[in-house]
């Protein structure tokens, strides 16, 4: 049986990617763009694929339930869902409004819980059924929520909320035969264009390393059911490379077994920090 997929924010750039490669491998599409879904679906019916197009806001809780609701009239199931909608209002933090921090961190962190929460619902009833599926969560963070970014506060807290809330999902839903984890893609999209423009650049050779189509391959592969160990990861993918994201470790540390007279701290901090490695610094820095 065909799986079938739901591609958030598929109507450019890397969520287009992502759309039509799955309908390559055979997976049905649930295609969600507010403007642009159904020029994706018609070219994957052009290579031969399946696909329906959504329209909901999925920052918005009905408009999220309503998308979970597409996949199953449109299709009987739902196997994949990769969390990729978003946009940047990108300012110093001494300028940036209210509205700006808010729509950002709506359509990111909400904009990822919400369908999440919806498709969670669904699969925990298919368990609790007997029907123990083989589903696969696949969101989607950012070099900035890894390492901060300047001039990106907003988008880069939302995108650090998506890491927490992946680690959080994987480590609940697993009992329901899901599997969650992120990607940190690196690639030439609107929202990048401005902020990458010189390393985003055509290329003179035939490789394209910023093309959105790279990143394709891995959230492929991790809605497959191959994919059923790898869980509450992230990883980082730009061109033809893949890094396994490893940041926010325990590291050094010292218990002095009661309450610490902040006059001792600085000596302490300053031993804890010659034992590790320097930060890498926030882009843009």
């Amino acid at each position: 049986m065909s799986r079938v997929a739901v591609v958030t924010g598929a109507g450019r750039g890397i969520g287009r990617a992502h759309a039509i490669a799955f309908a390559a491998t055979g997976t049905k599409v649930v295609v969600n763009d507010i403007d642009a879904a159904a020029d994706v679906v018609a070219e994957i019916e052009s290579l031969g694929g399946e696909a329906v197009a959504d329209e909901s806001d999925v920052a918005d809780w009905a408009g999220a339930a309503n998308l979970v609701k597409t996949a199953l009239s449109a299709f009987g199931r739902l196997d994949v869902l990769v969390n990729n909608a978003g946009f940047v209002r990108d300012r110093m933090l001494v300028n940036l409004t209210e509205d700006e921090w808010d729509s950002v961190v709506r359509v990111h962190l909400k904009g990822h819980f919400a369908p999440l929460r919806h498709a969670a619902e669904h699969w925990r009833a298919e368990a609790k059924a007997g029907r123990t599926p083989s589903a696969r969560v696949i969101n989607t963070t950012s070099g900035a929520g890894l390492l901060g970014s300047v001039g990106q506060g907003n988008y880069a807290a939302a995108k650090a909320g998506i890491v927490g809330l992946t680690l959080v999902a994987a480590s609940e839903l697993a009992r329901y035969g899901v599997t969650v984890n992120a990607i940190a893609p690196a690639a030439r999209t609107r929202m990048t264009e401005t902020t990458f423009a010189e390393a985003m650049a055509a290329p003179e050779t035939g490789f394209d390393a910023m093309a959105p189509e790279n990143i394709s391959p891995l959230v492929v592969w991790l809605g497959s059911p191959e994919s059923a160990a790898v869980t509450g990861r992230v990883f980082e993918v730009e061109g033809g490379k893949i890094t396994l994201a490893d940041s926010w470790r325990r590291g050094p540390s010292v218990d002095n077994g009661a309450r610490w007279n902040p006059d001792d701290l600085g000596t302490v901090v300053a031993d804890l920090l010659a034992q590790a490695p320097p930060p890498t610094p926030p882009y843009g820095a």
